[in-house]
């Protein structure tokens, strides 16, 4: 009696989990709003929220847009942020990774400028926990600009014109490293993604993806998993992984995130990216090793990279067809680039432009 009792009740349940599945199926990621899905919702981003030190004026954001494309912060003239952060390369360079002053090359690639303002932590290896204190280590870094603070803020304040912009915007002189440093990250915090075909389609623009690009959407919050760390309006979980990515010097491997938090866990642990004006960036990852986006899709496929003792334990293979990787990288292709001038027309400011 009791066993018949029992059955009674499973076949119940099965039966209301039926009506309800009736009366709410699932439906693709697609048609039912992307905004619903993943860790966190993707989406639009929101807006950019400046610190109350350094609140965004129209006057500050043109200072920190000449001293950004200004060559002489760089021990030598020849080196500028956007060297190596430049608007025409997706707001990055050509890797595979960043050349600084007498052609000596980085050990890591340059992270895009563009969406910054919306990282918790800047550089690779999250070091900087603003914008701010990220536009300052560039400037004194051998392999980068190579100069000092000092002798760099001896050189703007010797220039005339930008003695008087400085003073107009900040109400003081000399000029000083915050100074620099403020106007450089009012300027970044412009450089933002606010329209792609995936932003207009979660506005509700059906026709803003094709057909490809909405299978590479589902794919991407499905069986791709790529939105188990490329979440939120970032498309970036702000986080730092291990892919087991192979060192550039073979035996020399970076130790990424451990080098900030002294933690065994975070060796080889690298900040997540954001998917948004990805396809502008190639190479990718911080050792610029992978060529394509079709590259860098199979290296997750596959599960990671070289057997890594501490590989993140979310990468797993994941048995994508080649029909599902062409979808998957037509979406993160065309419907994740952005159209808005403030991102896709910056055009640098000629040295001939530039205060005197």
């Amino acid at each position: 009696m009791q066993r018949s009792l029992f059955f009674l009740v499973i076949l119940g349940s099965a039966l209301l989990v039926a009506l309800a599945w009736a009366e709410n199926p699932q439906v693709p990621i697609t048609e039912s709003g992307v905004v619903a899905h993943g860790p966190v919702r993707v989406g639009n981003l929101p807006p950019v929220i400046a610190p109350a030190d350094n609140p965004q004026t129209s006057a500050k954001i043109l200072l920190g847009k000449k001293v950004y494309f200004d060559t002489r912060l760089s021990k030598d003239n020849t080196v500028s942020c956007a060297t190596c952060h430049d608007p025409s390369k997706g707001w990055s360079d050509s890797g595979p990774t960043s050349k600084g002053i007498n052609s000596q090359m980085g050990g890591r690639r340059s992270p895009p400028v563009v969406n910054a303002a919306h990282s918790r932590l800047q550089f690779w290896d999250g070091r900087a926990p603003t914008l701010e204190e990220q536009a300052k280590g560039p400037i004194q870094n051998p392999i980068e600009m190579g100069n000092t603070h000092d002798a760099m803020l001896r050189t703007l304040n010797d220039i005339p014109g930008y003695v008087t912009e400085f003073k107009s915007v900040f109400g003081t002189s000399p000029i000083t490293v915050d100074q620099v440093a403020q106007a450089i990250a009012a300027f970044e915090r412009t450089v933002v993604t606010t329209d792609s075909p995936f932003d207009r389609f979660v506005q509700g623009d059906v026709s803003a993806l094709t057909p490809l690009e909405k299978q590479g959407l589902e794919i991407f919050n499905g069986k791709g998993h790529c939105s188990a760390c490329h979440w939120g309006g970032q498309l970036s979980d702000g986080r730092f992984h291990n892919l087991g990515v192979e060192p550039i010097e073979p035996g020399k491997p970076d130790e990424g995130r451990r080098a900030v938090t002294k933690s065994e866990r975070d060796f080889g642990a690298f900040k997540t990216p954001t998917i948004r004006d990805v396809a502008a960036r190639a190479p990718y990852l911080h050792t610029g090793k992978e060529q394509t986006l079709e590259d860098v899709v199979r290296l997750y496929n596959r599960g990671g990279g070289p057997e890594d003792a501490n590989l993140d334990p979310m990468m797993l293979p994941l048995g994508l067809s080649e029909t599902e990787i062409k979808a998957l990288v037509a979406f993160m292709t065309r419907a994740m680039t952005s159209t808005n001038p403030e991102v896709a027309d910056v055009k640098p400011i000629p040295a001939a432009e530039l205060p005197k």
